[in-house]
């Protein structure tokens, strides 16, 4: 009986020792974690930043928060200029080799902001500062095919840092590929029959998916989701959705509905809502392909007019 007593401690010692040597990974936002957490399913749970209904364009770091990116073995997040509010922390730790940076990684593709009066005369973006940052979008998370580019990098990062799990990274991202490229060809098949019909977003943060899916924004609510929009904006967004026959404005759940009814009051257009973050997902390795779903079915129940 001593001699099992002391082979279950030695097991359970061994096997505490392999879960104190997981990487501890520290992620920005719901659907960017939920990869993260596909990659790493069997060996640990990655940390979220950002839950419910926060937004990283105005979102500000609790001290809690601010130490666990100090002390994390890995920072996943989507840009510098997406979720600022990083930045200070990141500085704090002097060592850009454990930030993993999705919009840079090799292979993914990055869109300009939109130009346009319904969009944004000056470009979109948010550094609010170089110009090269501020002609780009960076909701690259939007587009399946990037997010089969993230779940790639992330298992290799994973397997530098832990090679004793390596295998189990690369495993569980080749399953996560697979996946990734079958919900792509099952939403393009669903959302077909409302391509090129015309609708306004709350702001410009759709365009990957809709790219990849041939959906058609003819305009954008506001220009940066923390300033509201102008009334010349607005006069001429209702304008647009007038001449376009636009099918529907679309509001966020992050920011308050109100400016959009108020913009579809007389008009024919329908109000909708859509979510690029998940909001009341939970968080974890099915939040992105339900974020993706629940999209879909966003634009379906607003754009099908049989409905």
């Amino acid at each position: 009986m001593r001699a099992l007593s002391a082979i279950l401690t030695a097991l359970a010692l061994l096997a505490s020792g392999s879960a104190a040597a997981a990487p501890q990974v520290v992620v920005s936002i719901k659907p960017l974690h939920s990869l993260v957490a596909g990659v790493t399913e069997g060996v640990s749970e990655p940390e979220l930043l950002l839950s419910a209904g926060d937004s990283p364009h105005t979102y500000a770091m609790r001290p809690s928060e601010a130490r666990a990116v100090r002390n994390a073995d890995l920072i996943v997040h989507i840009s510098p200029h997406m979720e600022a509010f990083l930045e200070r922390a990141l500085d704090a730790r002097g060592d850009p080799e454990s930030v993993l940076v999705a919009a840079d990684i090799h292979g993914i593709r990055l869109l300009g902001g939109r130009d346009g009066e319904a969009w944004d005369k000056h470009g979109h973006g948010h550094d609010h500062g170089a110009e090269d940052a501020h002609r780009t979008d960076y909701h690259i998370w939007l587009d399946p095919q990037n997010a089969q580019q993230i779940t790639a990098a992330v298992a290799e990062r994973l397997a530098e840092l832990d090679p004793e799990h390596a295998d189990t990274y690369r495993d569980n991202a080749e399953a996560q590929k697979q996946r990734l490229s079958a919900l792509e060809a099952e939403l393009s098949e669903r959302l077909e029959p409302v391509r090129g019909r015309p609708y306004v977003v709350f702001h410009d943060a759709y365009q990957y998916f809709e790219r990849r899916f041939g959906l058609q924004a003819v305009g954008a609510v506001t220009i940066h989701p923390e300033q509201p929009p102008g009334a010349r904006h607005l006069n001429e967004l209702r304008a647009q959705i007038r001449e376009l026959d636009a099918v529907c404005v679309f509001s966020e759940p992050q920011f308050q509905p109100a400016i959009v009814r108020s913009l579809v009051r007389g008009l024919d257009a329908r109000a909708g809502e859509l979510d690029p973050l998940g909001a009341g997902l939970e968080p974890g390795p099915e939040a992105y392909f339900q974020l993706l779903e629940q999209l879909a079915e966003g634009f379906l129940d607003c754009l099908d007019r049989d409905k």
